[in-house]
């Protein structure tokens, strides 16, 4: 069964996906990129490559979504996936459901802080970032020899964070990134304790190994790797010199040192009801 780590991006999934696979696939808990192998992201294009089926619409592949879960769960083991499809139905066809999915952990992280975030990561204007996320039709497409190989549906950031924390299909828990960045082994422990318990897993809490977790995926050491290694996953600039960088601000993404303050008080006006929900500060 599948156990989705669930996020819009640049919310943090990466970091989350890091710590979860230095704590269960390594041998001590010390992190290194290969280690994300463990961890895939689903959908994308690997799944549908070798289909035989001729893709003409972006949407076309949401038909086969329960299919291909259902031959990844076909050995009965545990699995992790990332995901930063919204839970929905395309044309009448689920993202997930309670035969495939075991549970979701979501991350949510201050919308004003993904504004910036967004920006760097495709090389946009904030204002154009801040369309990105208000866009209900948004998704990210991806095209390899005239097939729509990659399709994940977004919509908007309001309707993604609804979709996955409204669920009643499997147990979901909702952390906020900013708790991960100020309590990181608390919330690492938390996640831990909620795999173990819908798992029904007799395994226990290992702190020496989520304490080295915790300290190898800290956010100078990911992006001092990225430095020396590069990552793979990084997008590549649109000048074609090289790769964004991946890690980027971390801590130093404060939305008060880096928006203009007239589209601060847009997002604060446009997100009032999420920002008080999930106790952000306006």
């Amino acid at each position: 069964m599948i156990i989705w780590l669930a996020s819009y991006p640049k919310s943090g999934n990466t970091w989350l996906r890091s710590l979860l696979a230095s704590y269960y696939f390594s041998k001590r808990g010390e992190f290194d990129f290969t280690l994300l192998n463990n961890i895939d992201q689903f959908p994308s294009v690997n799944f549908f490559k070798n289909d035989k089926d001729f893709y003409l619409r972006p949407e076309d592949t949401s038909a086969k979504w329960i299919e291909k879960q259902k031959l990844i769960n076909s050995d009965n083991k545990l699995k992790f996936f990332k995901t930063h499809n919204a839970l929905c139905k395309i044309n009448g066809n689920g993202f997930t459901d309670e035969k495939n999915t075991l549970g979701a952990i979501y991350i949510i992280r201050d919308p004003r802080n993904i504004v910036s975030s967004l920006a760097h990561h495709y090389e946009i204007k904030k204002e154009e970032a801040l369309r990105f996320m208000d866009d209900e039709k948004k998704a990210l497409i991806e095209k390899k020899e005239n097939r729509f190989l990659g399709f994940v549906t977004l919509f908007s950031w309001k309707f993604h964070v609804d979709s996955w924390n409204n669920c009643s299909l499997f147990p979901v828990l909702t952390i906020k990134y900013e708790d991960l960045e100020s309590s990181t082994y608390a919330i690492l422990k938390k996640v831990i304790e909620f795999i173990t318990k819908i798992s029904k897993s007799k395994t226990s809490f290992n702190r020496q190994k989520a304490k080295i977790a915790v300290e190898s995926c800290n956010f100078e050491k990911l992006k001092n790797l990225e430095k020396k290694n590069g990552f793979n996953e990084a997008m590549i600039k649109k000048d074609k010199s090289g790769r964004v960088k991946f890690f980027n601000l971390g801590g130093e993404n404060n939305y008060k040192k880096i928006l203009n303050p007239n589209l601060t008080k847009q997002i604060n006006t446009n997100y009032r009801e999420y920002l008080e929900k999930f106790n952000y500060e306006i």
